[in-house]
């Protein structure tokens, strides 16, 4: 059964969640700082709350199935979009992108990312309302997509060389100053006008939202097939990413088993896609073209659990082994000398 909400509730909170990052964008552009840890747990604690607010109005409006597809859909793109900061602090450290600018960079990326992802989720809801097949393609590449972040081989090598064409290009073809000025994308320089480093990392980080968009739209997709509430997971998933940034800092360096964690849910959501597409088959060449019957339908209260389940093993695997490490370095430090002590 598809869903189907009240005209005034779609068009409200989309119109209430763009304000909201319309306000977020305005006060980064007035006030250009680096957010404390209170101020963005703060922010955080508050853009998290708002989900689960929405989620239950979703409880209300459409029932307990359609707001668990939501908190699934939510946390899934969430911990995308937590696996997207590790790209982000790779960016701003190639580019020495200054700290207190950091905060607009951050949000004309996440910008760039609800409009590409807007962008992919339109489509990818007509090709799935007129070709049933589909999942089996997204199912496919969710599962491949997983191996490569279980097994990367280098870690988002193929982010970075993405990265660094658009950079080459760049350069080739505009005029770009050696020096930030402010957080501005024009500048004047003995009199000409030429772009800043900081069009370059827009670029970049642009490159890098549309790989994520490529990743994150079909693995919500085999959670749900609600436009709406695709869309709406990946704004609030988006929603708070700057704080979120800010707020980990260091902390990212020490979630070094984050992307197995990442990996299996999507090898997880990869296999309920195909699942789904062995049940709905209508492929000549498979089953004769019916339905398999025997394929089972993963609940969404199942996917919930394990998607929570999954961050939250991969998260104390990753604060435990860190501690671990912090522990042994203290321990095989070589002992004060009694010259050192009485100097």
């Amino acid at each position: 059964m598809d869903l189907v909400l009240p005209l005034w509730f779609e068009i409200g909170s989309l119109v209430i969640l763009s304000l909201i990052l319309l306000a977020d964008l305005l006060l980064i552009l007035k006030r250009p700082h680096i957010p404390s840890t209170r101020e963005s747990t703060l922010w955080v604690i508050f853009y998290v709350t708002l989900a689960l607010l929405f989620a239950g109005v979703m409880w209300v409006i459409a029932g307990p199935e359609y707001a668990g597809q939501f908190v699934a859909g939510w946390l899934t793109e969430y911990s995308l979009s937590i696996d997207n900061l590790f790209v982000f602090v790779l960016i701003m450290s190639q580019f020495a992108v200054p700290r207190r600018y950091q905060q607009e960079v951050l949000m004309v990326g996440i910008i760039i990312a609800l409009v590409l992802r807007g962008i992919f989720i339109l489509v990818g809801a007509a090709v799935i309302e007129q070709f049933s097949w589909v999942f089996y393609i997204f199912g496919a590449f969710l599962v491949w997509t997983a191996w490569r972040q279980a097994f990367p081989g280098g870690a988002h090598d193929d982010e970075v060389k993405q990265e660094a064409f658009v950079v080459r290009m760049l350069r080739r073809t505009i005029d770009i100053s050696d020096h930030y000025d402010g957080a501005k994308i024009r500048t004047v320089v003995d009199g000409k006008k030429m772009w800043t480093p900081m069009i370059i990392v827009f670029a970049a980080i642009g490159v890098t939202d549309l790989l994520f968009a490529i990743d994150s739209i079909p693995a919500i997709f085999g959670i749900t097939q609600s436009a709406f509430i695709v869309f709406t997971a990946n704004i609030f998933a988006l929603m708070g990413l700057r704080q979120l940034y800010f707020l980990l800092g260091d902390l990212l360096d020490r979630l070094r088993y984050l992307h197995y964690g990442i990996a299996f849910i999507l090898a997880f959501i990869g296999l309920k896609l195909v699942f789904h597409a062995m049940h709905v088959n209508e492929l000549p060449f498979i089953n004769n073209g019916e339905h398999i019957e025997w394929a089972p339908e993963i609940s969404t209260w199942m996917s919930l659990a394990v998607i929570v389940l999954s961050m939250a093993v991969a998260t104390v695997a990753s604060l435990v082994a860190s501690a671990r490490e912090r522990r042994r370095a203290v321990e095989d430090a070589p002992a004060p000398r009694a010259s050192d002590n009485h100097a």
